[in-house]
């Protein structure tokens, strides 16, 4: 199996780096997908990534023209349902689906919409943020992605790999893919939606006390849910993440506070609203992310 054709749908922060190199390797058989103003400003002015311009094909949700072997969703989350439909006219049957989307609903949500075709589950690791001089990045990071279980590769798996490698995308095709999709679950329901409430940098975490305990029992929540859906993290993976974050840039700041100080929606809904919701269904109380919850609605009502 081949992939001669891949379109991207979200050109943030997330997804001009990736597509900086895709684009690279496959010209004018990359594009991203966008319409209306969004459209002409790309075409008319692309984007900067660390000072590189990058100039994608860009390809509008009424074009019929374009058909897409693989389809990449970079969006946020309460931007998925939108993505979705400005897809329809570039999607085949044999058309794969990845989503490198936060959080644990996304790969579902496109599923239920496409579900004759291949919908793989992904998450990305990157510092990329939007500033006044463009995308900055300082880490790439890497993709993770595969079926829910990748003991034996499939061949969409193994044809995204070759795009991803053949773009010098740093990439791993996890076994236990669920697995990885609730450790990092489990690091954004924590980290990003404390500091989108304290204001604090990522140093903030090792250096106060009463933040790392916070994020430990905020953690702990996530983990007693994903056992009780029988997914493999336990306390020593929240050991294992408390550990790294020594390697983090002390004035780093996650999405979603530069999401808060840029007064935009943040994606509560799609980390707490989500824990909150399969809490509730699997009986687990979730006492943490209530309170995280009202808090970052209120700050957004606030903006």
């Amino acid at each position: 199996m081949k992939i001669n054709n891949v379109a991207m749908v979200g050109f943030g922060a997330i997804g001009c780096v990736y597509a900086r190199r895709i684009v690279k390797s496959l010209g004018e058989n990359f594009a991203v997908v966008a319409g209306g103003k969004r459209a002409q400003r790309i075409r008319n002015y692309g984007e900067t990534v660390n000072g590189e311009k990058i100039m994608p094909r860009v390809v509008e949700p009424e074009d019929t023209q374009f058909k897409a072997d693989l389809v990449i969703f970079t969006v946020k989350n309460y931007q998925l349902e939108q993505a979705i439909k400005d897809i329809r006219n570039i999607v085949s049957e044999k058309t794969i689906l990845l989503t490198i989307l936060n959080g644990v609903s996304a790969r579902d949500t496109i599923k239920s919409a496409y579900p004759e075709n291949t919908v793989l589950y992904g998450l990305c690791k990157t510092d990329s943020a939007r500033t006044e001089k463009g995308i900055e990045c300082s880490w790439e990071g890497q993709i993770q992605f595969g079926e829910a279980d990748n003991s034996v590769m499939s061949d969409e798996v193994r044809a995204v790999k070759d795009i991803f490698d053949n773009a010098e995308i740093k990439n791993e095709v996890c076994e236990d893919m669920m697995r990885a999709m609730w450790f990092k679950f489990m690091i954004n329901v924590s980290i990003n939606q404390l500091s989108a409430v304290t204001r604090a940098g990522y140093g903030a975490f090792i250096k106060v006390p009463e933040l790392n305990r916070a994020m430990r029992e905020v953690m702990t929540e996530v983990i007693t849910l994903a056992q009780k859906k029988g997914i493999n993290i336990t306390e020593a993976d929240a050991d294992k993440h408390e550990k790294s974050m020594v390697n983090s840039d002390p004035e780093g700041k996650t999405s979603m506070l530069q999401d808060i100080e840029a007064k935009r929606q943040t994606e509560a809904e799609y980390f707490a609203g989500t824990v909150i919701r399969l809490g509730r269904e699997a009986g687990v109380p979730t006492p943490w992310n209530d309170r995280i919850y009202l808090l970052i609605r209120t700050i957004e009502s606030l903006y």
